[in-house]
């Protein structure tokens, strides 16, 4: 006789009967019926029998290892919200992409996420192609041309420093006070028609002739600008011609490129001059500005040119001495600026001569007789009374005009 093994565990051991465990006889009861119950006192039928059930057993609801639910991928939340904000399309659906991949591999959920994403970083995607490709990118352009122009161009009355001075090519110019050392005092902007570039012989010209008109409308007391200050120009070049810069900037600097100016602004006109510097000015320029045409040629080469020339001073003279005698000039100015519209009607005479000169002895003769006309100490008295300044420029000693400034120089951006 042996000895059963011991019952399972948590299972009570079930009584042994005459047969084996779990076998009955066939026959003894109909198809789908079996033996009674054991008595309650026996336990609960046990269908295992004594030796309990198999060696193994699932995990049940609660443990927590199993039950878990699976993370959320992290590239398919920040998809979907690059795809909501549609900041970074092109970024947003790279990680929805990657995301599921990812989910797949690793069976963590947010699969719904990383689609949503996807699809709202594709049309953010296609919307930002569409406004770049139409007049958005237009936009976009004009405004990027308009930041780089307000930050590399000084406007009209602003000194400035240049990294490679004022010769050459450069970039970008830093505005500095105009009191302390500078490179450069801007003073017209002159704006250029569209279309196809000049070239950078045609736009030299043009910002020759232009800056060169154009500098006494700001310093327009020529004798207050230092012999050592020269006229400038900031000139487009074709690579910037491309990107919309169509202005030439004029400039005071130093004769000296590689030097700098101080003192100060240079600016003398309408908005630091009173009443009586300005209408004296004003007067005094119209000749000073008409003598600056002279011709290059002499009477010898080209005498109708000399001719138009004095043509032109003398009518000069003449609208000058209409403005000094209808000026109401202080008290204490009067004597000297009515010795000052003497000269210049006497000079009107001798000009009028060599317009009218029939060949180059007449035009020397007459010139010659206006040179001695003039008389520099009548101006400088007129200067004293109205407190301009009474230096003559060395071009003013020597007979040759108010010119001032030498051969100028350009920068292109």
């Amino acid at each position: 006789m042996s000895t059963p093994p011991p019952p399972g565990p948590y299972q009570p051991q079930e009584p042994q009967g005459p047969y084996p465990q779990g076998q009955y006889p066939q026959g003894q009861y109909p198809q789908g019926q079996y033996p009674p119950s054991p008595p309650a006192a026996q336990g609960p039928y046990n269908p295992y029998g004594p030796y309990g059930p198999p060696p193994y057993q699932g995990w049940g609801q609660g443990y927590l290892p199993y039950n878990q639910p699976a993370p959320v991928n992290g590239l398919a939340i920040a998809s979907l919200v690059l795809g909501i904000l549609c900041c970074l399309p092109a970024v947003g659906l790279v990680l929805g992409l990657i995301a599921l991949g990812q989910i797949r591999k690793k069976g963590e959920r947010g699969r719904g996420m990383a689609i949503a994403g996807s699809v709202l970083s594709s049309l953010g995607l296609a919307l930002w192609v569409l406004v770049l490709a139409t007049s958005g990118a237009s936009d976009f352009w004009d405004g990027f041309k308009d930041g780089v122009s307000s930050s590399g161009s000084p406007k009209k009355g602003e000194c400035f420093d240049s990294p490679t001075g004022l010769e050459g090519s450069f970039y970008d110019l830093d505005e500095v006070p105009c009191a302390g050392e500078h490179d450069g005092e801007v003073f017209a902007v002159v704006r250029l028609p569209g279309g196809v570039f000049p070239g950078d012989g045609e736009v030299t010209r043009i910002a020759q002739d232009k800056c060169y008109e154009l500098r006494t409308s700001y310093a327009m007391d020529a004798w207050a600008v230092p012999e050592h200050v020269d006229v400038y120009y900031i000139v487009p070049s074709a690579d910037s011609w491309r990107t919309g810069d169509r202005e030439i900037t004029c400039v005071y600097g130093n004769t000296d490129a590689n030097a700098g100016l101080s003192g100060g602004s240079l600016r003398n006109d309408a908005t630091t001059l009173d009443a009586d510097q300005l209408a004296y000015l004003k007067a005094a320029n119209l000749q000073e500005a008409a003598l600056d045409t002279a011709p290059g040629d002499t009477p010898e080469d080209d005498l109708d040119a000399n001719r138009l020339w004095a043509g032109r001073v003398s009518s000069a003279l003449a609208k000058e001495a209409g403005m000094l005698s209808a000026h109401q000039w202080p008290a204490d100015a009067r004597k000297p600026l009515a010795a000052v519209l003497k000269e210049v009607r006497d000079l009107e005479g001798p000009w009028g001569k060599a317009a009218e000169a029939t060949d180059v002895d007449a035009f020397y003769l007459a010139y010659g007789e206006a040179l001695e006309l003039e008389d520099r100490d009548r101006t400088v008295t007129a200067r004293k009374a109205l407190g301009l300044a009474t230096t003559p420029p060395s071009s003013e000693e020597d007979g040759s005009g108010g010119d001032t400034g030498g051969g100028g120089g350009d920068l292109e951006v």
